[in-house]
C-alpha cells in the first residue's frame, strides 16, 4: 500500500497585494506536489479586496484578515491554522521553482532525524532576472548553522509543523532577523538536509527588509547575542564560539551595507549621506572593517600564486 503523502501547508503572511502578490501564489499552483493547502493571512493590507482576488484563484485557500500585527505574529497565526505535517513560508514578493515542494519533501521523507530542509535560492530584481546565483552549501552541525556558513533563511526552508511548534514558533517581538531567530532554535532539535538545486527566487528591491540595513544589522545582532547568553548560560561553549563568530560577520555585513549606501549616495552627490553611512558603521561596528579587511588579505595569501 503506497503511502499517503505528506500534506504540506504553504504560509504566506501579506499586506499587499501588489506588485508580486499575485505572481508568488502562481508559482505555488504551479507545483508538481499536489498534497499543498494554502493560508494567506492578510496583515491589515490597505486593499483587502485585492488580496482576496489574488487567493481566489487558488481552489481551497483558507483567508485570514486581520489588524496589523507584523510578519511574525501573522506567520504564527497562518501555522496555527495550518493542517500539514511540514511547513513552507512564501513572502509575497517571492517565486518558487516547480519541483521545490516535492524535492524538499523527498529530502524530509527520507531523513527520519532531519527537522527541516533548505535548498538552493537565486537573488532575483524586480523583473525577475537573476542578480546572483544560488550559492548555498551543505553544512555538518548546529555549528555551522550558528556560524551563517551558508543562507539558510524562511524563503528556502521546509520545517516539519511539529518542531515549529515545539520551539514556539516565531519569537513576535523580533520584526527582523525573526526567521534568523527561528532557525538557531530549530537546529537546536535536530539537523537540516540540504537540497542543492536553486528551487527559490527571492526577490531583492526597494520595499524589502534587505534596504533597511541599519535596522536588519541591529536586530541580527540583537538576536546573536541572546543566543550566545543562552549558550554561555548552558556552558556550550562550542556553541557560543560559533555564535561569536557570526557576530563578527555582522559587524563585517554593516561595513559591507554601509559603503554600498555610501557609495550610492555619493553617485547622486549627496556627501552628507555619504559620510553619515560611514558614520554609522564606525559606531555600531568598530572592529568590523579591520575584520574584513584582515580577512581579505587572508584570501589573497591562501590563493594561487599569493604570498604566504
Amino acid at each position: 500500500m503506497t503511502p499517503r503523502p505528506s500534506l504540506v501547508s504553504v504560509v504566506v503572511a501579506t499586506n499587499r497585494a501588489r506588485p508580486f502578490l499575485a505572481e508568488a501564489l502562481a508559482s505555488v499552483r504551479a507545483q508538481t506536489y499536489a498534497a499543498v493547502e494554502l493560508v494567506v493571512v492578510d496583515d491589515g493590507s490597505p486593499e483587502p479586496a485585492d488580496v482576496a482576488a489574488a487567493v481566489a484563484s487558488f481552489p481551497g485557500a483558507v483567508l485570514v484578515r486581520q489588524p496589523p500585527s507584523g510578519v511574525g505574529v501573522a506567520r504564527n497565526v497562518g501555522a496555527a491554522r495550518a493542517t500539514g505535517e511540514l511547513l513552507a513560508f512564501l513572502d509575497d514578493d517571492d517565486r518558487w521553482h516547480p519541483e521545490r515542494l516535492a524535492a524538499q519533501v523527498a529530502m524530509l521523507q527520507a531523513s527520519a532525524d532531519a527537522v527541516a530542509c533548505y535548498c538552493g535560492m537565486r537573488t532575483i530584481d524586480t523583473d525577475g532576472a537573476v542578480l546572483v546565483e544560488a550559492d548555498q552549501v551543505a553544512i555538518a552541525d548546529r555549528t555551522d548553522v550558528a556560524r551563517r556558513v551558508t543562507g539558510i533563511i524562511l524563503p528556502n526552508l521546509l520545517v516539519r509543523t511539529a518542531a515549529f511548534h515545539a520551539v514556539g514558533g516565531f519569537h513576535a517581538g523580533i520584526r527582523l532577523a525573526e526567521d534568523l531567530d527561528l532557525v538557531l532554535r530549530l537546529a537546536e532539535r535536530g539537523r537540516f538536509v540540504f537540497e542543492p538545486r536553486a528551487l527559490v527566487d527571492y526577490r531583492a528591491h526597494g520595499q524589502n527588509t534587505t534596504a533597511r540595513h541599519r535596522e536588519l544589522t541591529r536586530s541580527i545582532d540583537q538576536v546573536l547575542r541572546l543566543h550566545a547568553w543562552s549558550a554561555r548560560e548552558r556552558g556550550d561553549h562550542a556553541l557560543e564560539a560559533a555564535l561569536r563568530e557570526s557576530l563578527r560577520k555582522n559587524d563585517r555585513f554593516a561595513w559591507w551595507s554601509a559603503g554600498r549606501a555610501a557609495r550610492a549616495a555619493a553617485r547622486e552627490r549627496r556627501p552628507a549621506a555619504a559620510l553619515g553611512e560611514i558614520g554609522w558603521a564606525l559606531r555600531t561596528a568598530p572592529g568590523g572593517l579591520l575584520d574584513g579587511v584582515a580577512r581579505r588579505l587572508r584570501t589573497r595569501s591562501d590563493e594561487p600564486g599569493g604570498r604566504s
